[in-house]
């Protein structure tokens, strides 16, 4: 086997992030103008990858005034174990908070990377899947955007700090008409079965 084809199969074998991107408001923003999307980009493994509002800092920028100068760090490494390139993350942000299919990190805190990851910051969720590749010396990223949340997929929802009211149930309708002025109401079983 000669030099071009142990090269043509190293690059085969490359490790990937596929990092898909949600935020509410991303039809309306160019939150994303400034990331290679749905392209695979090859990195060194000895650099941190870098995502934040800074371009010239960052290895990925996203076009928000609210995002971090600097968010977050993706670090690769390797152990004598596992012929598997692995990675860190780690939050650089000083006033906003990360977390990590749940697990907060405060500022330059780091933690291992799963294989599929849900990462919030902000309004932003990315969920980070890592198809396992040979390669020692680099590893491929592509990024997507999702029109769904991937918390929603994976079944991974925060309870929301906003109330939401509760419009009753079809039996509202049978309430009553004075009852049913007084706007929403809790489900009484005893209400129900009067009618």
């Amino acid at each position: 086997m000669n030099v071009s084809q142990t090269l043509e199969t190293e690059e085969d074998l490359l490790t990937c992030l596929h990092i898909k991107l949600y935020h509410p408001q991303q039809s309306c923003k160019g939150l994303y103008g400034l990331l290679p999307l749905e392209k695979r980009s090859r990195f060194s493994a000895d650099d941190p990858l870098r995502l934040g509002r800074d371009a010239q800092a960052c290895t990925f920028a996203l076009a928000d005034v609210r995002v971090s100068r600097k968010q977050l760090a993706l670090h690769a490494y390797r152990t004598p174990q596992s012929p598997d390139m692995l990675f860190t993350i780690q939050n650089l942000s000083q006033r906003g908070r990360l977390s990590v299919n749940s697990s907060a990190l405060g500022y330059l805190e780091r933690m291992d990377l799963p294989d599929k990851a849900l990462i919030r910051f902000g309004e932003y969720e990315m969920l980070i899947i890592r198809e396992s590749g040979e390669a020692k010396g680099s590893f491929e990223v592509e990024f997507e955007v999702l029109a769904v949340s991937p918390s929603r997929e994976t079944c991974m929802c925060v309870p929301s700090m906003t109330p939401v009211m509760d419009t009753g149930s079809g039996a509202m309708r049978s309430l009553p008409a004075e009852l049913r002025d007084l706007g929403p109401l809790e489900t009484d079983e005893t209400l129900m079965c009067q009618s």
